[in-house]
């Protein structure tokens, strides 16, 4: 991760920097809305990934230390170095960066992120920050990774496209690089895998596979030390009951996918919605809570409907005849904030509009203007089922074991990359009514697959899905269909991977959940 170097204003060509390097025009949109940038320039760096395959003369300087070929990099997220406006931005420029986002389907790519608790495999205690910070410097130093501080504290690390970072506790999270196939996904995955196995074992360390810890209380949770979490730390129990335990005790597996026009966003985004509580139900793998069942198939999932209603949910207006790039920013505007960054620190501008930063009436910095980089960070602290940023998140499953970690990915490619398999779904969902999602929404984080839905069970809707997420797969052509083979079981029988933990609770593991660190072990 590389921040920009400062450039004066008169090595700047304005015409290259202002071009998204989009591939395909959304429709009307990237012919009639362009950025317009307008002010003095000081620094640039969120731009860059847009300009640089368009431009060879722009030239960006590595802020940071090195030690051989390592890079430690100064601040995470590096965003206070960007274009700086002395007039705010517009409706339409917020507008232009997610219609940037568009690629002509040759340059579609698969990323996936999952997280995992780690845990002392003497005592099953989550591990504090002083044990996850060996690590990350130990993955470092094997592996060539590029460290990523937040002041003194190692926080994450870089290798080209591919991220780690540490959620709110200490979940330990791969964000994978954008991938052309299944095979690639997979084997990024594995690699991850035991890159961190061979760390984490000479330090007593293993990682769990599931979607909510499964055994101790927020207050055994350790915090990890970055400003954002310490924000929306004390801003959550304001919002929501479960707010805090989204932060400290969840995990996800989740896929990023590409659009390649205004209309193929919105049919995606409308398929995702719709399918998402069967992808909840096939990846269910959160029935614990300290110690015991907890009444939930999906705790996890459970949780993010007390976290904060205003930035969660299904986001009915997405059904809407007119829904387009234009209504996703409205909504998010109207998201309350939690944070600006600036000078290397995070200030808190939590339930405050970013409405009142666009005219420049920030309370917490008054007189200032937000750049693109502000709104690309707004748009990480809105949390629904499925987020629009230049691609879409699918982000309704729980966290699971490895096998499960190449499914998701191929579950959605299925059904969204593949034409006929998306029109298939968006036709069998054209009927569905608000009031149905929501009820499944509610109900499969208990339920699952046994869920009642209209004449019949979840479960026989999830069988004509996983046929239709095949097919896409076999007519990609990349002989991906079999990552779906490990959830092949579930939908067949209807018995979700929570159920068969439960099972195995109240028999073989005699009413302890302390089995569960072995059987999903990394």
């Amino acid at each position: 991760m590389a921040i920009a170097s400062r450039l004066p204003p008169d090595q700047i060509r304005w015409s290259e920097m202002l071009n998204y390097p989009s591939g395909v025009e959304c429709n009307a949109i990237l012919k009639e809305r362009r950025l317009k940038v307008r002010g003095n320039l000081v620094g640039f760096s969120d731009l860059k990934r847009n300009v640089e395959r368009r431009s060879e003369r722009l030239h960006f300087n590595v802020v940071g230390s090195r030690r051989g070929q390592r890079m430690v990099v100064a601040a995470s997220p590096p965003t206070e170095d960007a274009v700086v406006m002395t007039e705010p931005l517009t409706k339409e420029d917020l507008v232009q960066y997610l219609a940037s986002g568009c690629k002509p389907k040759e340059e579609w790519r698969i990323g996936t992120e999952h997280e995992k608790f780690g845990f002392e495999v003497a005592t099953l205690r989550p591990i504090k920050y002083e044990q996850i910070a060996d690590l990350l410097n130990g993955l470092a130093e094997r592996f060539d990774w590029d460290k990523i501080m937040e002041g003194d504290y190692v926080i994450g690390l870089k290798q080209a496209k591919q991220s780690i970072s540490l959620e709110p506790g200490g979940q330990f999270e791969l964000s994978g690089a954008p991938l052309e196939t299944l095979h690639q996904t997979c084997a990024e995955v594995n690699c991850h895998l035991y890159q961190v196995k061979a760390v984490a074992e000479e330090m007593g360390i293993g990682f769990l596979g599931i979607g909510f810890q499964p055994k101790w209380g927020r207050k055994d949770i350790p915090i990890m030390p970055k400003g954002r979490y310490e924000i929306m730390r004390n801003y959550m129990p304001k919002v929501g009951s479960l707010g805090l335990d989204m932060m400290l005790r969840t995990c996800t597996v989740q896929v990023n996918l590409d659009f390649s026009s205004e209309l193929d966003m919105v049919r995606k985004f409308r398929a995702g919605l719709a399918l998402q509580p069967i992808a909840t139900a096939v990846f269910a793998n959160s029935p614990f809570t300290e110690g015991k069942p907890n009444g939930y198939l999906s705790m996890r999932s459970h949780v993010w409907t007390d976290t904060d209603n205003n930035r969660t949910g299904m986001l009915p207006f997405v059904f809407d005849d007119s829904f387009e790039f234009e209504q996703y920013v409205e909504y998010a505007l109207d998201v309350p904030m939690y944070f600006v960054y600036r000078n290397k620190k995070y200030i808190d501008c939590t339930g405050m509009s970013f409405r009142d930063f666009m005219v420049g009436k920030l309370p917490s910095i008054p007189g200032e203007l937000p750049t693109l980089n502000d709104w690309e960070n707004h748009l990480t602290t809105i949390f629904p089922e499925v987020r629009l940023k230049r691609y879409l998140e699918m982000r309704g499953a729980d966290g699971g074991p490895w096998r499960r970690l190449c499914a998701l990915p191929a579950f959605w490619v299925g059904l969204l990359y593949d034409e006929v398999s998306l029109q298939n779904v968006l036709d069998m969902t054209a009927d569905w009514t608000e009031q149905e999602r929501e009820m499944l929404r509610r109900k499969v984080p208990v339920t699952g697959l046994k869920t009642p839905f209209r004449d019949g069970l979840l479960r026989h809707v999830a069988e004509e899905v996983l046929k239709l997420a095949k097919d896409g797969l076999e007519r990609r052509g990349y002989k991906e269909a079999g990552f779906l083979k490990e959830v092949t079981e579930v939908v067949s029988t209807g018995v979700t991977p929570a159920e068969k933990l439960l099972e195995l609770y109240h028999g073989k593991w005699g009413c302890s959940v302390d089995p569960v660190f072995e059987e999903l072990l990394y």
